[in-house]
């Protein structure tokens, strides 16, 4: 019987210009809101509008800054190309012990870098590197890139992204940081079922169409189904370095949030329907390895706090045919 101890390393810095001195930024899809604020308070001049000399002068940088942003073509025009870095990370150590003779351990398990870009309001880099278990060799221990694409942000219902993006499948793929799940490992259905970290490369639009709607949808590269198992699920059918284009996949979820709207103190909720659809004939490199087939799952997922309180669960179906 193994007992599992977690220790946690969450590493996160961000580096920012404000928009204002002495102001948070402004979150880029607020700039259309800023400006809209701005051309509201095109009128009287500041000095006009209250008695508060420290805040008149607040008022008028704001509205000049948000003029140039017009001008200039966004709020990052004001900064330099350092302060348009965003860095973060995490990381996980793990003390494996089991009962009797067994091979206890300490596992640096991963360490995750992240790096991000803006080279405007509306061109944004995201990108994820992660190394598992402290050293690389043939046969132990990995680095690979988790994330690596560009959002083009056009407005809050449709935007577009291309490159390599976590699959949109199921609760813990896209938020796998330690403190979103519960245990030291991730949970079995998060490793077999739906396999998580699972990155896929292509293209695809995501949005907000209403306060309680937000969705994704992608068309990515497929899996390689020689690579699946009755022992890990289609988890080895990942291809993490040159993917496949043969027999593409389409990939997509909704979320819902019902209290979006209307008041619900101390509670959130959200609901999500997330599938994934494509042909398996895809091997590294190009390299097919002429396994006909399709595979398609179709998952579902809630998070609801109440209070100090979590719920969370998800579930899925897969049917591979052929």
């Amino acid at each position: 019987m193994v007992s599992n101890v977690s220790i946690l390393l969450i590493l996160t810095s961000l580096f920012g210009a404000p928009a204002i001195p002495g102001a948070p930024p402004i979150p880029l899809p607020q700039v259309d809101a800023a400006r809209a604020a701005g051309a509201e308070a095109s009128g009287p001049p500041a000095s006009q509008r209250t008695g508060d000399p420290d805040l008149e002068a607040r008022v008028a940088e704001l509205e000049a800054r948000v003029a140039r942003a017009d001008e200039s073509g966004g709020f990052l025009a004001d900064r330099s190309w350092m302060t348009r870095f965003t860095f973060g990370g995490y990381g996980e150590i793990h003390a494996n012990m089991a009962e009797g003779p067994s091979n206890d351990q300490i596992d640096i398990h991963r360490f995750v870098l992240y790096l991000g870009y803006a080279f405007a309001d509306w061109l944004q880099l995201h990108s994820e590197t992660e190394i598992e278990h402290a050293f690389v060799s043939d046969d132990d221990g990995e680095i690979s890139i988790e994330q690596l694409h560009v959002d083009i942000l056009c407005c809050d219902g449709f935007n577009i992204r291309a490159g390599r993006m976590l699959a949109p499948v199921g609760l813990v793929n896209q938020k796998h940081e330690p403190p979103s799940f519960n245990g030291v490992e991730r949970p079995l259905f998060a490793n077999v079922i739906v396999p998580s970290t699972w990155s896929l490369d292509g293209v695809g639009v995501f949005g907000r169409l209403a306060p309680e709607v937000r969705y994704q949808a992608y068309v990515v590269g497929g899996l390689d189904g020689s690579k699946f198992s009755a022992t890990s699920g289609i988890r080895g059918g990942r291809i993490k370095e040159r993917s496949s284009l043969n027999e593409p996949a389409f990939t997509g979820r909704v979320d819902i949030y019902p209290f979006a709207r209307r008041a619900a103190p101390g509670q959130t909720l959200r609901l999500g329907l997330s599938g994934y659809g494509g042909g398996i004939d895809n091997g590294d490199q190009g390299v097919n390895p002429n396994v006909n087939g399709e595979l398609f799952i179709a998952a579902a997922d809630f998070e609801y706090s109440l209070g100090i309180v979590d719920f969370r669960g998800a579930g899925a179906i897969e049917k591979i045919s052929g």
